[in-house]
C-alpha cells in the first residue's frame, strides 16, 4: 500500500472564537520586498501609502484603495472553507484552470497546493480573479519537480497581510481575522517521500520547525499539505494527537510528522 497523504490543522484555545466552520508558470514575478536569506523570500503587499497612491495588482493593473479595502478572512458570522490538494502537476496546459474550477465548485476560499512543478517564486493573478502564490526551486535551470502554492479567492486576497517562499517544499502566508490581535498563519507543505535520503527529510523538518517556532501562540496556526506519511494504528505515546483508526504500521515519515504535531501543540 502506498503512503497516504497527511494533513494537520493546529489551533489554540482562541480558535473556537473565530467560527471557521494551467498554464505553465509565469516568467515574471512581482516582488515587493526580498530578504537576503537564501532560505526564504518575503513578499509583502503594497499599502495605500505607496508612492503612486494606488494599490497595484500582480498583473500591474491599478485599482482604487476603496476596491482593495482589507477584510478579515475569519469571522464569527461566516464559514471559511480551507483545503489542501496534491495535484501532481500544474506544469501542464489547462491544469490550473481545472484546479480553480474545483476550488470554486466547493466554495473554497484558500487552497494549498502540493507538487506544482513550477520553478522559482512569485505570484500570478488569474483571469478568473484568483491569486496564486507559489514557491519552487530558485535555479532557472532546475527540473520541474516538487513546488508548493497557495491559491486565494478574492475574499482571501483582501485579508492577506504577506507571505513567504521557503523553497520548493514550504510556503506560508499570514491573514487578518475578525479579532484584530489575532492573525491566521497558513503553512502549506510537500514533504519528501519516506524513501528520500535522511538528509533531505531532516532538512525539511528542521526548516518547518523553525517556521512554526515563529508563529505566535495567540494566533490561529494552520499546518497542511502532503506529508507522505503513514501513522498506522498504534498511537502509543501519541494519544494526545492521534486516534487508532489508521491502517498498517507507522512509517519513519509518520513518526516525524507526529513529533512535529506534538511540538506544535505543547
Amino acid at each position: 500500500m502506498g503512503e497516504t497523504t497527511g494533513s494537520l490543522l493546529a489551533q489554540d484555545n482562541l480558535y473556537s472564537r473565530l467560527g471557521v466552520g494551467p498554464a505553465p508558470p509565469p516568467c515574471e514575478k512581482q516582488l515587493a520586498t526580498e530578504t537576503s536569506n537564501s532560505e526564504k523570500r518575503d513578499f509583502i503587499l503594497e499599502e495605500e501609502g505607496s508612492p503612486s497612491g494606488r494599490i497595484m495588482t500582480p498583473s500591474g493593473e491599478s485599482r482604487s484603495p476603496e476596491a482593495a479595502r482589507p477584510n478579515p478572512l475569519l469571522s464569527t458570522r461566516n464559514i471559511t472553507s480551507i483545503g489542501t490538494w496534491n495535484v501532481k502537476t500544474m506544469y501542464q496546459m489547462g491544469k490550473t484552470a481545472q484546479i480553480v474550477a474545483e476550488m470554486q465548485n466547493y466554495n473554497i476560499s484558500l487552497l494549498g497546493i502540493s507538487e506544482t512543478r513550477w520553478i522559482q517564486s512569485g505570484q500570478q493573478r488569474l483571469e478568473s480573479g484568483e491569486l496564486v502564490l507559489y514557491s519552487g526551486h530558485e535555479n532557472d535551470n532546475a527540473s520541474h519537480t516538487e513546488g508548493v502554492a497557495i491559491i486565494l479567492s478574492k475574499e482571501a486576497q483582501n485579508a492577506l497581510l504577506g507571505w513567504e517562499a521557503h523553497g520548493p517544499r514550504i510556503i506560508s502566508a499570514v491573514f487578518r481575522t475578525k479579532e484584530k490581535k489575532i492573525k491566521m498563519n497558513v503553512i502549506q507543505c510537500y514533504a519528501p517521500t519516506n524513501e528520500s535520503e535522511e538528509e533531505v527529510k531532516d532538512e525539511f523538518y528542521d526548516r518547518l520547525q523553525r517556521i512554526l517556532d515563529k508563529c505566535s501562540e495567540k494566533d490561529v496556526n494552520i499546518l497542511m499539505g502532503d506529508f507522505n506519511a503513514k501513522i498506522g494504528e498504534d498511537n502509543t505515546g501519541y494519544e494526545e494527537v492521534m486516534g487508532r483508526q489508521g491502517i498498517g504500521e507507522m512509517s519513519e515519515n509518520g513518526e516525524k510528522f507526529l513529533n512535529t504535531y506534538v511540538h506544535l501543540i505543547n
